[in-house]
């Protein structure tokens, strides 16, 4: 009844009004001919495709709201209702409520050949949830049955075969069953084969390949390393099967070519062939998968169980853009899986201050996390307790369905012989709405014009704000015989968090930068009061580590936002090139050395500054920098992004200025501003940039 009233509000001013009832009456009168099976299935078949578009658009919510609607008109069975409710939790990573959910499915009546075809998908999925969770038995009471179940009814397609049987020998597997399970990996790769003969598309061989690598992940896991080969073996042979087929997409050979090269590195590393190891990551490394950001951290498999962890460290710094990519939240388990290995790897690579900076993430993100992990709980449960309630409520509503079907007919004849009555009627209160819009979109026209101001105003504020904030920082730097300093600041928003300065007190230079957590206005605030007091305390003719100290004890009293700052200071005796340096948390410096090759400063790993009371910040020194360029930095450079979150990174920092020749210090950092632009292809800045070069002859 809305609909037709919609659809003759929508239509009111066109000149066929007496075509158009007349046209809805015969369409009403011929829908109420179609027989109620093919009504239903038309039904089903709409739902199912209006809820597969919405997937697409990734609007899980608006999923579960069509869900409970198709379901109390009719147009889903329970079983099917409640698959796509465990649809819709799983692609949000809800996994403990779509299990609930697919459960309910999998117990639900089969009462047609649409719901068999259901239930084996419903099977297909609840079987690997439960695997991959680690309930080996429950994933074989839903594997077995489903299997009988296909063989019963004849309906299921070799892939629900295959797909089933894989889960049902990973489980046997795991659970000590060898026997059992190599049968059922043959048998399953029977169905696979069925499955790419039946198939005069490439979609057969990507299945399958799929298959064998879970097959063969399966036994390397269970470090059954000589097993593993034989079915890396097979799917490498089955890769370059589907290689041939006209369709074939390069991307897909090329992803799992260098899966199946990581998976032989593993396996032979596990038989103590290292050689043989080696040659088979230099084969992945030859990939176009090896260089992406996910490529990157699977390489990791190979590299922590060869002991090689500063190229696994290296990897890890591709870890946020493929976490970002992937949509992963900072759960427990993600803390687990992905952040405590790569603080592993930086420590077990020697790189104590990266490590230090991965271990305070994971106690910056623990306590959301944990958080995060209790309200998951909460609502699985309050979903399990609220299942019965709400099937009585789609019950009722199915009935009232019903009964609105049973006068649809009336209603609609009612509505064709009102028609011609209410025309009028509705065209005069068009006239009305027309009048009212009209005074609607002046008010609207009033308020943008009000917004406009107001955004013009903050925008004008923030510009004063960024000057106010440059003019705190030095950018007129001295002529003095002997020294060449140079140094730019390139905030990613109006205003940022990012610092340096310096203060020439007779032969003495004192220098630092900074990098403060966050960005915006709160991070600007706080680098205003870090560089106040380093000119401060400087001006006193303090060492680098003392004023590190006194200005962590400054800036941790009332420091209820939790913010800190990375630090480098450094005081330079210009007659002799003697370097006193204290390094909080910061990037290492560049130094040219006497060879010519630009290397990283080897430093006494310290804590950020105002993170917590009572440090007492190491000195360090350096006995003459006399001719040797140095480049102190924050991780807006080597981090710079392009377009695919991909890094400028450290190498290419090191190459950059290897193939530059120090003219003079403002050279050196033009000439890394162009390679950061130029890196980033149009993307906008991801993070403060800061720089300062300098040398002292």
């Amino acid at each position: 009844m809305c609909h037709l009233l919609d659809y003759f509000n929508m239509r009111r001013s066109s000149r066929t009004h007496i075509v158009i009832p007349l046209f809805l009456f015969l369409v009403v009168a011929f829908s109420c001919g179609k027989s109620d099976h093919e009504e239903k299935v038309i039904r089903s078949g709409h739902a199912d495709s209006v809820l597969f578009d919405v997937g697409v658009r990734k609007n899980y919510e608006r999923m579960l709201v069509l869900v409970d609607s198709f379901e109390a008109a009719g147009d889903l069975s329970p079983l099917d209702a409640n698959r796509w409710r465990g649809v819709a939790y799983y692609r949000q990573g809800q996994y403990r409520m779509s299990e609930q959910y697919y459960w309910k499915a999998f117990e639900s009546k089969v009462k047609s050949d649409e719901d068999m075809l259901s239930y084996n998908k419903v099977a297909r999925r609840l079987s690997e949830l439960l695997l991959v969770r680690g309930d080996y038995e429950g994933s074989l009471r839903v594997a077995i049955p489903a299997v009988k179940k296909m063989d019963q009814t004849g309906i299921g397609s070799d892939i629900d075969y295959a797909i089933l049987l894989n889960n049902i020998g990973c489980c046997q597997l795991n659970l000590g069953q060898d026997k059992e399970a190599n049968e059922s990996f043959l048998t399953a790769r029977g169905h696979y084969a069925n499955r790419w003969q039946s198939d005069s598309t490439s979609r057969g061989f990507q299945e399958a390949v799929v298959g064998t690598v879970y097959t063969s992940l399966a036994y390397i896991n269970m470090r059954r390393y000589a097993e593993s080969i034989y079915w890396i073996d097979r799917t490498e042979m089955l890769l370059n099967k589907y290689r041939q087929c006209p369709d074939a997409r390069s991307e897909y050979f090329d992803e799992y070519q260098g899966r199946i090269e990581i998976m032989r590195a593993v396996a032979n590393q596990g038989l103590g062939k290292k050689e043989e190891a080696a040659q088979a990551y230099q084969a992945f490394l030859k990939t176009d998968y090896s260089k992406t950001g996910t490529g990157h951290i699977h390489a990791n498999e190979y590299l922590v169980a060869a002991h090689r962890f500063k190229e696994a460290a290296d990897n890890y710094r591709y870890l946020d853009q493929v976490l970002n990519d992937m949509g992963m939240v900072e759960t427990l388990d993600n803390i687990q899986l992905y952040m405590l290995p790569k603080y592993m790897s930086n420590a077990k690579a020697g790189r104590s201050d990266s490590a230090l900076v991965a271990g305070i993430r994971i106690l910056a993100v623990l306590d959301s996390a944990i958080t995060l992990q209790k309200n998951s709980t909460t609502a699985e449960m309050a979903t399990i307790y609220d299942t019965q309630g709400k099937e009585a409520e789609i019950a009722h509503q199915q009935a009232d369905m019903n009964r609105q079907r049973l006068i649809s007919a009336l209603i609609a004849l009612g509505l064709v012989i009102t028609f011609f009555s209410t025309f009028i009627f509705f065209r005069h209160r068009s006239a009305k709405r027309l009048e009212h819009a009209h005074e609607k979109l002046q008010e609207a026209y009033d308020k943008l014009e009000e917004t406009t101001a107001v955004k013009e105003r903050i925008e004008s504020e923030l510009r004063i704000a960024r000057d106010i904030q440059m003019s705190m920082v030095p950018n007129i730097f001295p002529n003095q015989e002997g020294l060449d300093i140079y140094a730019v600041i390139e905030p990613a928003k109006e205003v940022g968090g990012d610092l340096y300065g310096y203060l020439l007190i007779g032969d003495k230079l004192y220098f630092t930068l900074g990098d403060v957590s966050g960005k915006g206005v709160p991070a600007s605030l706080f680098m205003a009061q870090a560089t106040r007091l380093f000119r401060t305390l400087a001006t006193q003719g303090m060492m680098p580590a003392e004023i590190a100290t006194r200005m962590n004890a400054a800036l941790v009293e009332d420091n209820e936002q939790g913010m800190f700052v990375t630090m480098f200071l450094g005081l330079a005796d210009l007659k002799t090139g003697h370097l006193e340096f204290c390094n909080a948390g910061h990037n290492p410096p560049l130094v040219k050395d006497k060879t010519g090759q630009w290397t990283f400063f080897e430093m006494v790993p310290n804590a950020p500054i105002g993170m917590w009371p009572g440090l007492q910040f190491k000195e360090e020194h350096v006995d003459s920098i006399k001719g040797m360029p140095l480049l102190v930095y924050t991780d807006g450079l080597n981090e710079a992004e392009d377009r695919q979150q991909v890094q400028f990174g450290d190498d290419r920092l090191v190459e950059v200025l290897s193939h530059t020749a120090f003219k003079n210090a403002k050279e050196v950092i033009d000439k890394l501003m162009a390679e950061v632009k130029q890196h980033r292809n149009g993307a906008a800045p991801n993070d403060d940039l800061t720089m300062m070069c300098l040398k002292i002859s």
